[in-house]
């Protein structure tokens, strides 16, 4: 037998080789194939992989903004919270004798719908409207506030058709009277150098004021009294002198800024501004410090406010009607604070006005009208103090007829400040004095305090 060499193969092995080489040529031929097929599936991978993940992270945003609170284009508009400054401008176009009628409303701004919630007293905001549809009165308003706190209880007013739609409680149209006399006595008390029982001469009728009633001299006619009862009686040749002797323009300029003449009164609703003017001449300087004159003007709001400093130890209270403003039933956009605005006479002094404010209920111009409520026993333990004032307008057609009185339970709490404006025609209706009590007895009534 031949030896078989590296080059040479048997049968078996030479078809072997021939199966080998042929399947490496069909690898070969089917290579560019296979190439493209792995880069079209890799082209894929990176497709599905970045799609998918755009398409993930938009099933999170849409999740996101479904769970999330639906906010329209008009509450985007409405603001989160009203400041105290703007809210004056936010309630323009709120009907306000609506609300002094209702006590709550709702009212549209920009589309929107927003709930105002009142601090009135709606048992004794509907006795006021009606005791003054009843009063007889040409025209009258009512003005009740915590003088603790500036919260309004009650503004009503009464007004013949076609008078317009300003609430008289807003309105300085009127003229203040005896109130200026509230002023006069401050400024007397805390910087004039006269006490409540300082000794003053008068002469001639009580409730007059001519020139001749304006010396100091004494005369066979001539009166002594103290300052606290012609507080108390409304003495006007009293208070001239002391306008003239005691006081000055200057003075008695400064007292009217500190009781807010002369200056805006901050509250929701526009409000007129009081007005005087004080001149230089001796008997001008006499009749304002006595009221007895038509040009100084006040509101009833202002009256009101007015009683409160001298129940609250001197210190001024800003006056407030609006205790909230909502979106639907649980976003507030405001929420009123008691704030306080500043003190117009000291602790002492006001001590001393409430002295002669008493005198006015107990024997002066307001005794007969208080006398009844005075007996009653659930006014035992509360002390009662008021200011009245009368004149007539410029051309004797009205008579404007005011009260400024209090209230204050001795324990502190529950006090009241009121103050009545009656406008009286050619017949006269009910005073004002006997309105600001109906008031007073059927808030003690109505609430049933233990006083």
């Amino acid at each position: 037998m031949r030896k078989r060499t590296d080059h040479h193969y048997t049968w078996r092995e030479y078809q072997r080789k021939l199966k080998r080489d042929a399947r490496k040529r069909y690898y070969l031929s089917r290579l560019p194939c296979l190439w493209l097929y792995g880069m079209g599936a890799f082209v894929v991978l990176v497709f599905m992989s970045y799609t998918g993940s755009k398409i993930f992270a938009r099933l999170d945003e849409e999740a996101e903004v479904l769970s999330s609170p639906v906010v329209t284009e008009r509450e985007e508009r409405a603001p989160e919270r009203i400041t105290k400054r703007d809210l004056r401008e936010f309630l323009r176009g709120v009907d306000p004798q609506r609300l002094f009628n209702v006590g709550n409303g709702e009212f549209q701004r920009e589309g929107i719908s927003y709930t105002v919630e009142t601090s009135l007293d709606m048992k004794l905001q509907g006795y006021a409207l009606n005791l003054l549809s009843r009063s007889k009165t040409s025209r009258a308003a009512v003005v009740v506030l915590d003088p603790r706190t500036g919260k309004v209880l009650a503004m009503a007013d009464h007004k013949g058709e076609g008078e317009g739609d300003v609430n008289l409680c807003l309105a300085a149209d009127f003229p203040a009277a005896s109130l200026f006399k509230i002023i006069s006595a401050a400024a007397a008390i805390e910087v004039g150098g006269l006490s409540p029982e300082k000794t003053l001469l008068f002469r001639g009728r009580r409730h007059t004021l001519y020139k001749s009633q304006l010396t100091q001299k004494r005369g066979p006619y001539t009166v002594e009294t103290t300052l606290r009862k012609a507080f108390a009686s409304s003495i006007n040749p009293v208070f001239g002198k002391i306008g003239i002797y005691y006081l000055g323009r200057e003075l008695l300029t400064e007292y009217a800024k500190r009781f807010l003449f002369n200056g805006s009164i901050p509250f929701e609703l526009p409000v007129g501004a009081s007005y005087v003017e004080v001149p230089e001449d001796n008997y001008g300087l006499a009749e304002i410090s006595s009221g007895f004159n038509k040009r100084t003007l006040i509101s009833p709001l202002h009256g009101a406010l007015i009683g409160s400093v001298i129940a609250n130890n001197g210190v001024i209270v800003e006056p407030w009607i609006v205790s909230r403003i909502k979106q639907g039933p649980d976003k507030i956009h405001y929420e009123n604070s008691v704030k306080t605005i500043g003190r117009a006479i000291s602790d002492e002094t006001a001590t001393e006005l409430r002295k002669m404010m008493r005198d006015t209920v107990l024997s002066g111009t307001g005794r007969k009208a208080f006398h009844r409520i005075r007996a009653k026993n659930r006014f035992k333990n509360i002390e009662l103090g008021a200011k009245t004032g009368t004149v007539n307008d410029r051309f004797d057609r009205y008579k404007y007829d005011w009260m400024v009185a209090y209230a204050l339970p001795k324990d502190g709490q529950g006090g009241i400040c009121v103050s009545v404006l009656a406008v009286h025609g050619k017949k006269l209706g009910i005073r004002a004095s006997q309105i600001a009590r109906y008031i007073i007895d059927y808030y003690y009534r109505s609430t049933r305090r233990d006083v």
